[in-house]
């Protein structure tokens, strides 16, 4: 069985939003993106990378996707991400999208994004990342569906942006089993559901 592992960076009030360039996502009056750049170094990109390395597909919202799309194929080497994201299978949440989706490797999810993850679970193959998506993700929390987090803790508080843990989220037990500290202070933790996720 496959499991489903969660990667993303937060602040220290949990924001995700934006995290990577100032125009990427403006919702709600977002000022503050591309927080997260200014964080970034060697220990960051090792971690990252070996992630991506082992994993066996991406699953992404479709605002994910689209930004992604956006700025990855017309990235240029010798960006060690490049190569990585273009050739990865990603399986894309959506009910706006149709197919043939543009990106290379690129498999919409059809109907209940959280059914047909269930469904990817059950087959063999290595594991699934999901890469920002915080609606995907949270959808995928409430129904016991994330196997692992692993969470790039950011030294900063915004006090405003979309958490990654809201208002009206589910209640979720976790035990740490990793940490890693960078060179300018993000903590790298890696959780494991107290209790087994949701069986396929």
């Amino acid at each position: 069985m496959r499991k489903v592992i969660l990667f993303t960076s937060l602040t220290l009030d949990g924001v995700m939003q934006a995290p990577g360039r100032p125009d990427e996502d403006r919702r709600d009056g977002f000022a503050h993106g591309g927080w997260a750049t200014p964080y970034a170094d060697s220990i960051l990109g090792s971690v990252a990378g070996a992630s991506m390395a082992t994993s066996g597909g991406l699953l992404l919202g479709r605002r994910t996707y689209e930004d992604f799309f956006a700025v990855w194929p017309n990235r240029p080497e010798p960006n060690p991400f490049t190569e990585i994201l273009n050739t990865m299978q990603k399986y894309v949440a959506s009910t706006t999208l149709k197919e043939p989706l543009p990106w290379y490797n690129s498999t919409l999810l059809k109907g209940d994004a959280t059914t047909a993850v269930t469904k990817l679970r059950q087959e063999s193959g290595k594991d699934l990342v999901i890469l920002g998506s915080g609606e995907l993700a949270q959808s995928l929390m409430r129904r016991n569906l994330v196997d692992s987090y692993v969470l790039l803790i950011h030294p900063l508080v915004l006090g405003t942006g979309r958490r990654l843990f809201g208002a009206h989220g589910p209640t979720i037990a976790l035990r740490l089993v990793d940490t890693t500290t960078t060179s300018a202070g993000v903590v790298i933790a890696t959780y494991h559901p107290a209790r087994p996720a949701a069986a396929a």
